[in-house]
């Protein structure tokens, strides 16, 4: 590393590390309540322009997911895994009708038109409509910017952690995280939180805020940092790469996330470092660790576009600034 950029980096890492210790909000990112979504009642969100000047709303993969949104789960867009390019709609009974030759041989038909590689996934991912039900998980998201500021977190986390998580109903998943903002147990027992046989503190959606801001805190984001670090790759915490780097971080670990980047092996930051992620795999950073950033950007975007069509103003929040 020549001397130039290892004073960067330096500057760098010292810079984030006075950063992290407060609310990261700037003209690019500010808290906003808007008013007349239901009834008489006031929202709180955060506001992130970066979305839009930078061209994440265009990209495929969150629009994928935008669709899917949208879409009942008794229909499916058959797709191409690494760029989630749609082939086509399907019913999913229909689906489920066929054998798996038949599936497979409708895989194999999709590689082969559009030259492939064996390796390349052909996914059938049903509609999402049901679970992304966000006019049910709007009135908490204030709750949830309210805490993480009041633990110097960005609250961009809170909200973007509650519209992928929990936008319809709390619910355990496959591998036991639970609440909110499906926090796991070994994890929440080590952020203070009680989840034993007779209480399940994640429950509690103060207190599992809390312990995710902690974690996000010292954990994901110094965590984060590190890996950034051994690569010489100049950061900046508000910089909405680096923010789907670090829910990257809090989904699916600190250490599949360094075994991703180290097998990209890149030498910046940008969407493009993001776009890369989205197509690797390796080790257990699969299929739902590349989607978890893609489902984030979807879901901000469609928060976006319900605020702008039904509300009737928005203000800016003051109070949340450095």
């Amino acid at each position: 590393m020549n001397i130039v950029k290892h004073i960067s980096l330096i500057f760098s890492l010292i810079v984030t590390s006075i950063l992290v210790a407060q609310p990261l909000l700037n003209e690019e990112t500010r808290v906003v309540e808007v008013t007349g979504l239901h009834d008489s009642l006031n929202y709180q969100f955060v506001e992130n322009k970066q979305l839009y000047k930078q061209g994440w709303d265009k990209l495929i993969q969150p629009n994928f997911w935008r669709i899917l949104m949208t879409m009942g789960n008794d229909s499916a867009l058959i797709n191409i895994g690494s760029t989630r390019q749609i082939i086509r709609r399907v019913a999913v009974k229909d689906w489920n009708k066929m054998s798996d030759v038949r599936k497979d041989a409708i895989r194999d038909s999709i590689k082969k038109h559009y030259g492939l590689p064996e390796e390349e996934h052909i996914y059938m991912t049903s509609g999402k409509k049901a679970f992304y039900d966000f006019e049910k998980v709007m009135p908490s998201i204030g709750r949830g910017i309210q805490i993480f500021n009041q633990n110097h977190v960005d609250p961009f986390y809170a909200q973007a952690i509650l519209l992928i998580e929990s936008p319809n109903k709390m619910q355990k998943s496959p591998v036991g995280a639970y609440g909110s903002f499906q926090i796991m147990r070994k994890v929440a027992i080590n952020l203070g939180l009680k989840v034993n046989k007779y209480q399940d503190e994640r429950k509690d959606f103060d207190k599992s805020a809390w312990a995710s801001a902690k974690l996000i805190r010292t954990v994901c984001i110094p965590e984060t940092n590190r890996i950034l670090a051994k690569k010489g790759i100049v950061f900046n915490p508000n910089d909405l790469w680096y923010k789907l780097l670090v829910l990257h971080t809090y989904h699916a670990g600190a250490g599949n996330v360094r075994n991703a980047i180290n097998f990209i092996n890149p030498i910046m930051g940008n969407m493009e470092l993001i776009k890369t992620l989205w197509q690797t795999e390796v080790g257990s950073f699969r299929n739902a660790s590349q989607n978890y950033s893609q489902l984030a950007l979807a879901s901000l975007i469609e928060l976006d576009n319900i605020i702008n069509k039904k509300c009737k103003s928005i203000y800016y929040c003051p109070q949340y600034e450095i």
